[in-house]
């Protein structure tokens, strides 16, 4: 069998919003703040200070927390960080 890559495709915006107008508001509030704690994440590289760390560690925990509430409502809800 041939598999193929899957390409991301993006959403219009109405139809974004005619899916977060079906999910619970702390449901779409936990996903905003997974994509931010996950992009706060990525953007630490390399050899890390100790106040860095401290703040890498702070956006691990809150990507975490959201997660929490992502997979409770759909386990393929939570996000990781690099997507």
């Amino acid at each position: 069998m041939i598999t193929s890559p899957l390409v991301p495709v993006p959403i219009p915006d109405r139809v974004a919003a005619l899916i977060g107008s079906c999910l619970p508001q702390h449901v779409l509030q936990a996903e905003f703040d997974a994509v931010c704690a996950a992009r706060e994440v990525n953007r630490f590289r390399g050899p890390l200070c100790a106040e860095d760390l401290a703040d890498r560690e702070h956006a691990l925990a809150a990507l975490a927390r959201a997660n929490k509430i992502l997979a409770k409502h759909h386990p393929l809800l939570p996000v990781r960080p690099g997507q």
